[in-house]
């Protein structure tokens, strides 16, 4: 068992959690709620956690069923628990949303009342555990960019002292919590631009490495190059791939991003974008969801 308590994400979440069928994806298992009790709770008795890793919660939409429904309990500690790790936090409220922020957000957007909760002050033993439950939630979803992932990251290296005990909390691999780190090296600009999508995580782990007056002027260079190389590309029609071509070659992009999946799934996500195109990408987002409801 890892320091704190919370080996992973498939330790947290087993009826419980972002991770479920309201939210669109798959439910992953959580450990036994040994010390939880299961209760409705009013939105006003209800706070988001003011230590979650997400800068903002995004587009809600597809979680707009809320308002009819709710499949499965948020978890909540209560707030004595929580200002027990930190007493400077203005929690006015009963308890404290640990997983489910998003679907608390989507209650008071879409005109939901009450919640169903499940209380866990177990998650709040100290504060690697919280903080290692919080992140667990939104790693490698949807809609968590990997900025607020690196920066999540780091918070739990400090708390914890070392990025070895961070990689055991969150069953990583000590790589990968490395990478996520080494983008938190970027200039602001490139830590924009990888959340826009613009710069790809690849590019953007050897930028890093590049000193920071450096990397804005070498990302730039590399950018007007391909556009060139692409330029030359099209002056003949023999330099134009053909569809098959095409076609081939986006297949083994996804076919090798699926092997890199545990490591980086955000490579898979671009991939199937890429290969599908927005309309075929769209559509297997809505066949994915009506299969996890």
């Amino acid at each position: 068992m890892a320091r704190g308590g919370v080996k992973g994400f498939g330790d947290l979440v087993a009826t419980v959690g972002d991770d479920s069928p309201v939210d669109g994806r798959t439910q992953s298992a959580v450990s036994p709620p040994r010390a939880s009790i299961a209760r409705t709770a009013a939105l006003k008795d209800l706070a988001s956690n003011p230590r979650n890793p997400r800068d903002f919660v995004r587009d809600l939409d597809d979680l707009a069923s809320i308002a009819d429904f709710q499949l499965q309990p948020i978890v909540v500690v209560t707030s004595s628990a929580f200002r027990r790790l930190y007493p400077d936090s203005e929690i006015s409220t009963k308890w404290v949303v640990v997983l489910g922020n998003r679907r608390l957000a989507a209650a008071h957007k879409f005109g939901r009342e009450v919640l169903d909760i499940v209380v866990r002050d177990d998650l709040a033993k100290d504060r690697a555990t919280l903080l290692a439950a919080a992140i667990s939630e939104n790693v490698d979803r949807a809609g968590f960019d990997v900025i607020e992932e690196a920066k999540a990251v780091e918070s739990l290296v400090q708390e914890l002292g070392s990025a070895d005990a961070a990689a055991e909390q969150l069953r990583k691999s000590k790589t990968w919590v490395s990478q996520r780190r080494a983008l938190l090296n970027l200039a602001p600009e490139l830590q924009e631009a990888l959340r826009r999508g613009d710069l790809a995580i690849r590019t953007a782990r050897s930028l890093a490495r590049v000193p920071l007056e450096e990397q804005v002027a070498r990302w730039n260079a590399s950018r007007d190059e391909g556009d060139e190389l692409k330029g030359r590309a099209g002056e003949g029609k023999s330099a134009k791939p053909s569809a098959n071509g095409r076609a081939a070659s986006g297949t083994r992009l996804v076919t090798r991003a699926l092997k890199r999946f545990d490591e980086e799934p955000d490579e898979l996500a671009s991939a199937l974008h890429g290969h599908l195109g927005e309309a075929g990408a769209r559509a297997l987002v809505e066949r994915l969801h009506r299969l996890l409801q």
